[in-house]
This record gives structure tokens, C-alpha cells and sequence, in this order.
């Protein structure tokens, strides 16, 4: 399952959910919060923080290969590796 913590109103997060669409990928949404930093759901972002010990977008975990990635362009070169 690949989850994608992320903001709609965050061009970084836009790259990915553009790669997820091209390569024609099943994905769980979460928006913890906004590009600028408002809070839009607490229990998000905190799962988010546990997950991977930071707030920051995008964020992508990856059960299928163990992984849990930030920066987009990291999440890009996986997904394209691992899911194309």
C-alpha cells in the first residue's frame, strides 16, 4: 500500500500525485496540513511524526517495499523505480 502524506496546496506534493496518476497508482491521501503549516488534522500529523519523525510534506510510505521516503524527488525516483 503506498500512502502519501501531503497538502493539495503544495506544488511538491502536486509532482507526486502528477507521477502517482502517470504511473497509474492506488494511494492513500493524507492531509495533515496545509503548504504554509496550518493544522488541518491533528491525528494525521501526528501518525505522520511516528511514522517517519518529522513535519514535512510530502511524505510517502511504502509497505510493499519497506520504505518511507521525504523530499519529491526521492518519492519520484522510487516510485518510478519500483512501481512502473
Amino acid at each position: 500500500m503506498l500512502e502519501l502524506y501531503q497538502a493539495e496546496d503544495c506544488p511538491y506534493s502536486q509532482d507526486v500525485r502528477e507521477t502517482m496518476t502517470d504511473l497509474g497508482l492506488s494511494y492513500v491521501a493524507h492531509n495533515p496540513r496545509t503548504h504554509e503549516g496550518e493544522l488541518k488534522n491533528e491525528t494525521t500529523r501526528e501518525a505522520m511524526e511516528a511514522i517517519g519523525g518529522e513535519d514535512q510534506i510530502p511524505f510517502l510510505v511504502d509497505t510493499e517495499c519497506g520504505e518511507t521516503i521525504y523530499e519529491s524527488d526521492e518519492i519520484i525516483e522510487h516510485l518510478e523505480e519500483y512501481h512502473s
